[in-house]
């Protein structure tokens, strides 16, 4: 029998963070009566998938896949949407900037029928901690940018490392996703867009671990290559295979 949820958390060096976010996760679905499998799909060699492993041996339900090269965020998550099984997958951060008991809000959601329900940090959501002046300037522009090329009406907030598919919807979106790094979000988006499946955002409760991963210079060299070619494939392109 399918669990009603698969979580997936993409790490890279987290193994301060991740006993706490699994642990709470665990918590969450198990006093909600959720049945759940958690997919920890980590990069790195900090001991990360270890400590999950040894979490694994008295709950059978947790799991970590992952490589000792950083091998970007969207493989990861990709590798884990193929190995998930549950009626609703999703995957959230490893650091916990949205605590997973915002998953109350996306219920309904899903419960509808909703495909793709993606978390927003703007139009009424609580930002407990933000993010530098800088950041969020860059953010909208990056907005700005990502609109003009990539052309996704109505979504306010592709970023946000919190989002929920139904099971069947994920797995062709993440079938034919490609982007390995930061800007999967985006082309996951479009992706969904082009299938004709209903995209749904729900404001959540969000907090700034002050702990960017990105390389301001080759990083965002990297995200600027990436919309070009989601942008050329998604909404200049031709047939979606």
């Amino acid at each position: 029998m399918n669990p009603d949820i698969s979580l997936i958390l993409p790490a890279y060096n987290e193994a301060r963070v991740i006993p706490v976010t699994m642990g709470e996760a665990v918590t969450y679905f198990t006093s909600r009566g959720l049945s759940y499998e958690i997919i920890v799909a980590a990069d790195g060699a900090d001991g990360t998938r270890e400590i999950v492993r040894d979490m694994a041996r008295t709950n059978p339900a947790l799991q970590a896949i992952g490589s000792t090269a950083r091998r970007g965020k969207g493989l990861a998550i990709r590798e884990g949407v193929a190995l998930a099984t549950g009626n609703i997958i999703g995957y959230a951060d490893a650091d916990n900037k949205v605590p997973i008991a915002e998953f109350d809000n996306f219920r309904p959601v899903l419960a509808t029928g909703v495909e793709v329900a993606i978390g927003t940090r703007r139009g009424g959501a609580v930002i407990e901690r933000a993010q530098p002046l800088y950041r969020r300037i860059g953010s909208l522009g990056f907005l700005w940018f990502m609109q003009t090329l990539v052309g996704l009406p109505g979504i306010n907030d592709t970023q946000c490392g919190f989002k929920f598919f139904q099971r069947e919807a994920a797995k062709e979106i993440f079938r034919r996703q490609k982007v390995d790094a930061y800007m999967f979000d985006v082309e996951i988006l479009a992706i969904a867009r082009r299938l004709g499946y209903r995209i749904q955002q729900v404001p959540v409760r969000w907090r700034d671990d002050a702990d960017s991963r990105l390389d301001l210079v080759s990083g965002n060299l990297r995200n600027v290559r990436d919309i070009f070619r989601i942008g050329l494939e998604h909404r200049f392109g031709g047939r979606l295979k």
